[in-house]
C-alpha cells in the first residue's frame, strides 16, 4: 500500500503540479547546459549538480523538479544522490519536499551516504509540517540497515502518538518495514499496532489493519475491542485499506460466530410436513427452529456495513465483499452478490479472468446465484481464450432441465469456433452437460455423432473422447455408434482418437462381433506406423478378441504379439510380454491364466465428468492461493465455524470511551439510539436501509446507486416511515463541504422558484457548470425526494403527514417549498379509466418546467408538437391469457422528473370474468435503467380497458426494458423499447442561438446524409409534421424558405440534438444531426430518412 495519501502542495507550495515534468531551468550557470539536449548524460548532470549547488533557491527548486520529473519517467538518477542529500536540510519548504521524494526512492540503494544524513532526518521527525514528518519517517524506514533500528523504533512510537493522522499512517506502514528488517521486534511492534488499531481516523484503519495482518495475523484479541468502529468506518476508508480491512475481519468473524448455514440445513430437515400433522406439533417445530440459530448483532453489522461496499467502482473491494459473503452470509443472503460480480465483467481482462474464477467456484455448490445472470456469461469473439473456457466452465455449471436447450444452441456456434482449443472445451462441456441431465443425454450424444463428420480433426477427435465416456454409462443402447465410429477408423489420424476407438470396439467386441476382428485385421497391417498410444489399445484388442473370439482371431493376435514383441518402445514390448504369458496357456503359465477373462472383460466404473474448480472451494475466494489452485506463501487459513460460540461481550467497549471515540469521528453521525435497539434483530432491515442510503456515495457512481435500489425493492418498500425518518436524519447530519455545496444550490434553486412565481420567466441553462451544478443538487436532495421519482411508491397520506414534521425540522424554509413543490406534482399515477393521452394544464407544465431549470441560457424546454398515436403491443390477448395490454409514449414532459420518458399502457381485458391486481413484478433492467411504476389497478371488468401512466428512464440508449406484467394469478414478461425519437425533449431557441450551438458541434458530432423529396413533400407544413411526428423535437423559427431547423434535448443527460432540413435544387434535401450523443444521432438520421423521403 502507498503511503501517498496526501499531495505535496497541502503546505501551501506550488510544486506538486510540477512534479512530473522536467522544467527547464531559469538559471543558465554554464553555457553548454543551454544544449542539454544534445549533450550526453553525463554533461547533463554535471549541470543538474551545479543548479543544486547553487546559492539561489530558484536554481536547487528547478533541478529537484528536473531530477524528480526523471525519476517519474524511469530515467536512473542515483548518481545525484550525494548532491541530493546536501539539500536535505535546506530551510526552503518546497525544495525539502522533493529531496524527500528523492530520498525515499534511492535511500535504500545508497544506504552509506543516507546513513550520514540520519541525525538531519531524526531532526526532521520534529518539524512542524506533517509531510516532512511523514517523508523522514519513510525516508529513516527505507534505510534497510540493522544498525538503526533502534531509531527506527523510537521514531516510530513517536510518530504513532503524532497529531497528524497522515504521520500516523506512515509510522503504520513504517512497522512492515521494520518487521522485515529485524523479526525480534515483534512484541513492541505489536505493542504500537495495539495502539494504532484504537486510532478513530479513516486514513489510518487500512494502513495499520495490513501491519497487523503482516506482523501478527494470529492476535485475534487485538481486534476484539476495535471490531465494531473498524465495521462503521470501513465505508469511509480508502479503496486499498477497505481490501485488506475485509479480509481480515473475515477471517476474524470465522473464529468469533456460529455457521449461519445450520440454520439452512435445519429448515431443509423440517420442511416436510407430515400431512396429519396437528397445528400443535407444526407451533413446536416452529420454537425449535427459533432457538436452534439467532445471528449475533455483531455479524449481522459487518454483513450490513459492507453491502454498500457492492456499488464500489474498485473491483478489488467488490471482490472481497463477494468473498466476505460467500464466507459469512447465510445462504439466503449471499445471492446479493452475483450482481456486483456480473458487472465486474464489463472491465478488462485480468479483471474478468479472475471474477470468473471465482464465479466459477460459487456456481458449482450454489446454481441460484447465478442463473439469472446466465446471458452475461455468453461468449464474445474478441474474447480471450481463458475467458471463453472460463465463461464455458460456469456456463455448464449453470446448466439444468429448463436452460439446456438455449446452451446447447449456444454450443453449436462455438463448436465451429476458429479456436481449436475452446472448441475442443466446448465439446467436453456438451459431454458434462449429458451427464448431469440424463434428459439430454440422447440429444447430445446425437450431436456429437454428427460433429464426427467434421472436417477439422480436432473436433473429431475430442468427440470421439467424449462419446467413448458417454456409451460407458449405457452402452446396451448404443451398438450403432461404435459401429459408426469403427467405420471412422480409417479417416482420423489423431492418436488420442484412434485409441479411444479401439478401446471402445475392444470392451464391447460382443456387441459387434462382425466387426471388431475386421478392425484388428486393418489395424494389425498398419501397427508398426502407429504412435505408442494406438498401439497399446491393439495390443489390448487383440487379447480381448482372443479370449472371446479366439476361432477367427488366434492368428491375427499372435502376429500382433510377435510385432510388438520387437517393438522400439519397452512400454509396449512390457506389455506385450505381460498379454502373452496371461492369455495363452503354457507349461509356465501361472495361476493368473485361469482369470484372464475376468481380468480383461472386468465390468469398468464410468467415468465422472467433473468441474476442474470442484475442489477449489477449500481456498479462500478471491486469494492468490485460490487462483492458482494451491497454497501460495503468505496465505492465512480460513478457520471452520466455532461449535460453541465465544463470548460476545469482549467486543463491548466502555460506554465513557466509546462516547469520546464517537465524537471524533470526522464525518459520522452521533448515534442517538441506544446500543441494544442498534443492534436488535427487529431493526435490522431498517438499519440496513440507513446504511445503504447514509454511505452508499463514498464509492460508487450514481447510476449504479439507482441500480442497487432497484434490485432491493422488495427490501425497502416495507420499511415503515419511522425508518425513513432516521435514514433522513442520519444522512442530513453529515457536515461535509459537499453537502454545504448541494445545500447552497439547493437554496438557489428555491429563489427560482420563488421568481417563478412571481412571473420571471426562467430559462434552461446549457453551459457545463450549470448542468454540473444541477447534477449535484440533485444528488444532495435524494434524501428527501419524493418515493415517485426514486422508483417507490407511497400509499398512504398519513406516511406524508409524518414526514412534514421532519422535513420542517431539518431543511431551511426555502427549500420546504422546494420539496412540497415536487410533492404536489408526483402523484399523476393514479390509473385513468379513459384511453386517451392526458394533457397537462399550461400552468401546470410551466411549474414542472420551473423545477429543472436554471436561470441563465437561451434555450426554453417547450410543449410537445405532436402526440403520436401509434400505439406498440406489450401483451398479446392469447399469451396474456386474455389480459391484452398496449403502450403509447405521451409525451408529457416533466411528470416523473426530467430523466424519465412517460409511457402510457392501456391494459384491456378481454375475457367473461374480472382480472385482480394487475402490476408490474420483477423488472430485468440494464444497468443504469430505472423505472417508476403504475399503481396496481385492482380489479378490471369484463370488457373494460384502463391507461396508466409510467415512467422510464432509458439513459439514452434505445435499449430494451423488461419486466413483468402481473395479476393476481399469473405474470407475463413484456419488454418496452423506444424509438430514439423519445428518447428527446423539444426546446425552443432563436435562430442565432441554433447556429451558435451547431457551430460548436461539428466534426464528429455531426452527422449527414442526402435523400430524394417529392415536390408536394416539400412544403414548410408537410416537412414540420413528419418530422416532430417521428421525434420529438421542437420547431426554431428559420429566416430562410429552404431550411427547417429543429431542436431537442436528450432526456438522461440534457445533450442537445440540433436537426436541419436544408432543401436543394432537383427535389433532393440535406438532412444534418449536430449532436454530442453521435450513437443517438445516427440512428434518428437513419430513422428520419425514410420519413422525409416517401411519397
Amino acid at each position: 500500500m502507498s503511503g501517498n495519501g496526501l499531495t505535496y502542495s497541502e503546505q501551501g507550495g506550488e510544486a506538486a503540479p510540477e512534479l512530473a515534468q522536467e522544467a527547464a531551468p531559469t538559471v543558465t550557470p554554464s553555457a553548454p547546459a543551454a544544449f542539454g539536449l544534445f549533450s550526453s548524460d553525463t554533461k547533463k548532470n554535471e549541470d543538474l549538480k551545479q543548479m543544486l549547488e547553487s546559492s539561489k533557491d530558484s536554481a536547487k527548486l528547478d533541478a529537484m523538479k528536473r531530477i524528480v520529473g526523471m525519476i517519474a519517467k524511469g530515467k536512473n538518477a542515483s548518481e545525484l544522490f550525494p548532491a541530493v542529500v546536501k539539500n536535505v536540510a535546506s530551510k526552503n519548504i518546497e525544495i525539502k519536499k522533493l529531496v524527500y521524494v528523492y530520498l525515499m526512492r534511492y535511500a535504500e540503494e545508497q544506504q552509506d551516504l543516507a546513513l550520514l544524513s540520519i541525525s538531519t532526518f531524526q531532526r526532521a521527525l520534529k518539524d512542524p509540517n506533517q509531510l516532512i514528518r511523514a517523508s523522514a519517517l519513510r525516508v529513516l524506514s527505507s534505510i534497510r540497515v540493522p544498525i538503526i533500528v533502534p531509531i527506527m523504533m523510537l521514531a516510530i512510537k513517536e510518530a504513532s502518538s503524532d497529531l497528524s493522522p497522515y504521520v500516523r499512517k506512515n509510522a503504520a506502514h513504517a512497522i512492515q518495514k521494520l518487521y522485515s528488517l529485524d523479526p525480534e521486534q515483534k512484541e513492541m511492534l505489536i505493542e504500537v499496532i495495539e495502539k494504532l488499531l484504537k486510532d478513530r481516523s479513516t486514513l489510518v484503519a487500512g494502513s495499520v489493519v495490513m501491519a497487523f495482518e503482516e506482523v501478527c495475523p494470529d492476535r485475534i484479541d487485538l481486534i476484539h475491542k476495535n471490531y465494531r468502529k473498524l465495521c462503521n468506518l470501513l465505508v469511509d476508508v480508502e479503496e486499498w485499506g477497505q481490501v485488506v480491512i475485509i479480509h481480515m475481519l473475515t477471517r476474524y468473524a470465522r473464529t468469533q460466530f456460529l455457521s449461519p448455514w445450520k440454520v439452512d440445513e435445519v429448515v431443509d430437515e423440517y420442511s416436510e410436513s407430515n400431512f396429519y400433522e396437528s397445528d400443535e406439533e407444526q407451533k413446536e417445530k416452529d420454537q425449535k427452529l427459533k432457538t436452534i440459530y439467532t445471528m449475533d448483532p455483531d455479524h449481522r453489522l459487518l454483513l450490513r456495513n459492507t453491502k454498500p461496499l457492492l456499488q464500489s467502482r474498485n473491483a478489488a473491494v467488490v471482490m472481497a465483499v463477494a468473498q466476505l459473503y460467500w464466507h459469512l452470509a447465510p445462504k439466503s443472503e449471499a445471492g446479493i452478490v452475483s450482481k456486483s460480480l456480473v458487472r465486474l465483467l464489463r472491465s478488462n481482462r485480468e479483471v474478468q479472468y479472475i471474477v470468473l474464477q471465482n464465479i466459477a467456484t460459487m456456481s458449482i455448490q450454489r446454481k441460484g446465484m447465478f442463473e439469472p445472470y446466465l446471458k452475461s456469461f455468453y461468449v464474445r469473439s474478441t474474447d480471450p481464450t481463458m475467458i471463453k473456457t472460463l465463461k464455458l466452465e460456469i456456463m455448464t455449471n449453470l446448466a439444468n432441465e429448463a436452460n439446456i436447450s438455449t446452451l446447447l444452441r449456444e454450443f453449436q456456434t462455438y463448436v465451429k469456433s476458429q479456436d481449436k482449443q475452446f472448441a475442443a472445451a466446448t465439446i467436453q462441456a456438451i459431454g458434462r452437460c449429458a451427464t448431469n441431465i440424463t434428459e439430454v443425454t440422447d440429444t447430445c450424444l446425437n450431436g456429437l455423432v454428427c460433429l464426427l463428420s467434421n472436417r477439422d480433426e480436432i473436433v473429431v477427435a475430442e468427440s470421439v473422447v467424449v462419446i467413448k465416456k458417454l456409451l460407458q454409462t449405457q452402452p446396451a443402447h448404443h451398438g450403432e455408434i461404435i459401429k459408426h465410429m469403427a467405420k471412422l477408423l480409417d479417416n482420423i489420424t489423431v492418436p488420442v482418437a484412434r485409441a479411444s476407438i479401439l478401446w471402445l470396439i475392444g470392451e464391447y467386441c460382443e456387441r459387434v462381433p462382425k466387426i471388431a476382428p475386421d478392425v484388428l485385421r486393418k489395424t494389425a497391417k498398419s501397427f508398426t506406423n502407429e504412435d505408442d498410444l494406438v498401439k497399446l489399445q491393439i495390443l489390448n484388442l487383440g487379447a480381448k478378441l482372443y479370449l472371446t473370439n479366439s476361432k477367427q482371431t488366434k492368428l491375427l493376435t499372435q502376429y500382433v504379439l510377435n510385432l510388438g514383441k520387437y517393438d522400439q518402445s519397452y512400454d509396449i514390448r512390457d506389455r506385450t510380454r505381460f498379454i502373452r504369458q496371461l492369455i495363452v496357456p503354457n507349461e509356465k503359465s501361472g495361476a493368473l491364466s485361469k482369470y484372464a477373462k475376468k481380468i480383461f472383460l472386468a465390468q469398468k466404473p464410468a467415468p465422472l465428468l467433473e468441474s476442474p474448480f470442484k475442489d477449489r472451494d477449500h481456498f479462500q475466494l478471491g486469494t492468490l492461493s485460490h487462483t492458482l489452485n494451491s497454497r501460495a506463501t503468505g496465505y492465512l487459513e480460513l478457520s471452520d465455524w466455532p461449535e460453541v460460540a465465544p463470548d460476545p461481550s469482549v467486543r463491548n467497549v466502555d460506554v465513557a470511551e466509546s462516547a469520546k471515540e464517537w465524537t471524533g469521528i470526522p464525518g459520522k453521525p452521533k448515534k442517538e439510539k441506544p446500543t441494544e435497539k442498534f443492534y436488535s434483530e427487529s431493526e435490522e432491515e431498517e438499519d440496513d436501509s440507513a446504511s445503504t442510503s447514509s454511505s452508499g456515495s463514498g464509492s460508487a457512481s450514481e447510476s449504479e446507486k439507482e441500480d442497487e435500489d432497484e434490485g432491493s425493492t422488495d427490501e425497502s418498500s416495507g420499511s415503515s416511515s419511522p425508518s425513513e425518518e432516521s435514514t433522513d436524519s442520519e444522512s442530513d447530519s453529515k457536515e461535509s463541504a459537499a453537502k454545504k455545496r448541494c445545500r447552497a444550490v439547493n437554496e438557489s434553486d428555491s429563489q427560482d422558484i420563488k421568481k417563478k412565481a412571481e412571473g420571471i420567466s426562467i430559462k434552461r441553462s446549457t453551459s457545463s457548470s450549470s448542468d454540473t451544478e444541477y447534477t449535484s443538487s440533485d444528488e444532495c436532495s435524494s434524501d428527501s425526494k419524493s418515493d415517485s421519482e426514486s422508483g417507490k411508491s407511497r400509499n398512504a397520506t398519513s406516511n406524508k403527514k409524518e414526514e412534514k414534521p421532519a422535513q420542517d425540522r431539518k431543511t431551511p424554509k426555502t427549500q420546504d417549498m422546494f420539496l412540497l413543490d415536487l410533492d404536489d406534482f408526483c402523484p399523476v399515477t393514479t390509473p385513468v379509466a379513459v384511453p386517451t393521452a392526458a394533457v397537462l394544464s399550461p400552468s401546470l407544465a410551466a411549474d414542472l418546467e420551473g423545477l429543472s431549470l436554471s436561470s441563465s441560457s437561451v434555450i426554453d424546454v417547450t410543449m410537445q408538437v405532436s402526440v403520436p398515436t401509434k400505439t406498440h403491443e406489450l401483451l398479446h390477448r392469447m399469451s396474456g391469457k386474455g389480459l391484452a395490454a398496449h403502450y403509447h409514449f405521451s409525451r408529457q414532459p416533466g411528470i416523473f422528473g426530467d430523466r424519465m420518458v412517460p409511457v402510457q399502457v392501456t391494459v384491456t381485458n378481454t375475457t367473461d370474468q374480472k382480472i385482480e391486481n394487475i402490476h408490474i413484478g420483477e423488472k430485468k433492467l440494464p444497468p443504469g435503467m430505472r423505472m417508476h411504476e403504475f399503481n396496481p389497478i385492482e380489479c378490471l371488468e369484463p370488457g373494460g380497458s384502463i391507461t396508466a401512466t409510467m415512467g422510464i428512464d432509458f439513459c439514452d440508449s434505445t435499449q430494451t426494458a423488461s419486466f413483468q406484467l402481473c395479476t393476481k394469478d399469473d405474470h407475463f414478461s413484456v419488454n418496452i423499447q423506444p424509438p430514439v425519437g423519445e428518447l428527446l425533449l423539444p426546446v425552443t431557441m432563436s435562430e442565432k442561438d441554433f447556429k451558435k450551438e451547431q457551430g460548436m458541434l461539428t466534426g464528429m458530432n455531426e452527422t449527414s446524409t442526402t435523400i430524394a423529396v417529392a415536390p408536394q413533400n416539400s412544403t414548410r407544413l408537410v416537412i414540420i409534421e413528419r418530422v416532430v411526428k417521428a421525434a420529438n423535437l421542437g420547431v426554431v423559427p428559420s429566416g430562410q424558405d429552404n431550411i427547417h431547423r429543429f431542436a431537442a434535448k436528450t432526456m438522461h443527460s440534457g445533450s442537445l440534438m440540433l436537426v436541419t432540413v436544408e432543401l436543394k435544387e432537383s427535389s433532393t434535401a440535406q438532412l444534418i444531426i449536430n449532436t454530442e450523443k453521435t450513437v443517438i444521432g445516427s440512428v434518428l438520421l437513419r430513422e428520419l430518412k425514410p420519413v422525409l423521403s416517401q411519397g
